[in-house]
């Protein structure tokens, strides 16, 4: 009689452990699975936004720049209102109000108000004014 009981009160718990036990692994997969690591960078003092390996390294008094990539803007210390996307854009960038898209565009750029989409566009300007170059790659 008493091991019909114990075979009872087994079968009555069994599925009330089934629901607990799946929570738990829940839980303890749920540790492993996190956001990016490292945390993405975000905004930076003088409404500046930097995220990739040495984006916006230097900068020391620029404000409004967005450096997105591998050494965006690496030695840029003083531009303003510059965009760059891609690896390598604007790298030695110190003027203001320039946008860089495409790996290496506006690489050694020292002139204002330029706009480079494609890879390599106006790798080598040094001219102000509004300069406007598209490349395919």
């Amino acid at each position: 009689m008493l091991a019909r009981l114990l075979e009872n009160a087994a079968m009555k718990t069994a599925p009330l452990l089934s629901p607990v036990i799946f929570t738990l692994c829940c839980f303890g997969l749920w540790q492993n699975a996190r956001a990016v690591n490292p945390p993405p960078d975000g905004g930076y003092p003088n409404f500046t936004t930097a995220e990739g390996t040495n984006a916006l390294q230097n900068l020391t008094s620029g404000a409004g720049n967005t450096g997105l990539g591998w050494h965006s803007f690496f030695t840029d210390s003083t531009g303003n209102y510059n965009t760059g996307v891609g690896a390598g854009t604007l790298l030695f960038n110190n003027a203001d109000s320039n946008t860089a898209i495409g790996t290496a565009a506006l690489l050694f750029n020292t002139g204002p108000n330029n706009t480079a989409v494609g890879a390599t566009a106006l790798l080598n300007n040094t001219e102000g004014g509004v300069k406007h170059r598209c490349r395919r790659g």
